[in-house]
This record gives structure tokens, sequence and C-alpha cells, in this order.
């Protein structure tokens, strides 16, 4: 069954406009925690050079991405895979160019975060981007007090979960292999993160 997420449509042309600068021109785009599948659709279309690889741990979101993309019928959106970017060696019988995760590692455990970029190093040739989008820290400090109470509400859900510090956030990249190339502000306190495999 289809589901929406409100927020998709306020930001996937904003996202949109950094990808067009980040992606390249012909691969495999692997979308990790693709969630409704909205944004696969709509970034599918919107790079019809690219195949459009969708994954999501949940069955439901699962069910969704596949139906988004049934209705959608694009030549270049792939049927979705679970993947769990906790679980060791997930990335092993992938492939892909670039990878994009859109507001995942404030909603999940930081293993998640550490899971994707490990993952992501072993898939990615050197130069090839990852994109990140989400709220973030800087230095410690929240962007607004919405992102404070958001990082709150988040926590009060599962005390693994939170808004995370660019900086930590970062330092975990570079661990993995990766340099950070840009970072751009966004609407609603919200960024774009660029990091490109070394």
């Amino acid at each position: 069954m289809k589901r929406y997420a409100p927020a998709t449509e306020r930001n996937r042309e904003p996202i949109l406009a950094v990808l067009r600068d980040v992606l390249p021109s012909a691969g495999v785009v692997l979308e990790i925690a693709a969630g409704s599948g909205e944004h696969a659709v709509f970034f599918a279309a919107a790079f019809p050079g690219l195949a459009w690889q969708p994954t999501d741990p949940d069955e439901e979101s699962l069910s969704s991405i596949a139906d988004h993309g049934a209705d959608a019928a694009l030549s270049n959106l792939r049927a979705p895979v679970r993947v769990d970017v906790t679980e060791p060696a997930w990335a092993r019988d992938l492939a892909a160019d670039a990878v994009v995760c859109v507001n995942m590692i404030h909603i999940a455990p930081w293993e998640a975060c550490l899971g994707l970029f490990a993952g992501a190093s072993t898939l990615l040739a050197p130069g090839n981007p990852l994109y990140l989008y989400g709220p973030y820290r800087f230095d410690g400090a929240f962007t607004s007090p919405s992102n404070a109470d958001f990082d709150a509400s988040l926590r009060d859900r599962d005390p693994r979960w939170g808004v995370r510090d660019l900086d930590e956030v970062t330092r975990a990249a570079e661990a993995a292999g990766f340099g950070r190339e840009r970072v751009v502000v966004m609407p609603a306190n919200n960024h774009s993160v660029v990091f490109r495999r070394r």
C-alpha cells in the first residue's frame, strides 16, 4: 500500500537542485532508507540516464516503494530491495556509482550511520559521491529551537535516535575513507552534505 510523507513534496525540489551538481551522468544510484518511495520516483524521473535503486529495511516501506514505482512505470527505476545498513556486509551483493540517503541517520541508531559509511566505502569508487540530507547540530549547537524540540521528540521515541552533530558524522565518514566536499543550507533548518570517496 502506498504511503505518503508530507515533507517529501516540500524538500524534493531543493534536494534535486543539489543532486544535479553531485550525481554522475550515468550509472547506478543506491538510495538508502527510501521510505515511502516518493523520492525514488521523483528522482528517477529527473535523472533518466541513471538507474535508481531504492532500498529500505522495513517491509511496509518496501511495499509502498513498489506500489509508487508500479504507478510511475519508469524504466530506470528498479524494484526495491531490503537493505539494513546495521547488518554486516549489507553492501556485498549491490553495486553503486552514488549513494543517496535522505532523513535516515537521525531516525536510527548511530550504528546505522557508521554502517552506511562502511558499506558505501566498499561500493563506491574513488571520487564517487555519498549524499546525506537532514537536520544537523553544528559544534554541538542546534540551528533552531525547532530542531532542539525535534531532537527531544526523537530521543523520547528511542534514546538511540537524535539530531547528529555534523563534526561527528564527518569524522565517521573520514574514518571510512570519505572526504566532505560541501554543506548546503536547505529549507526548514535542514542541510545537504556531500561526501566523496577518497
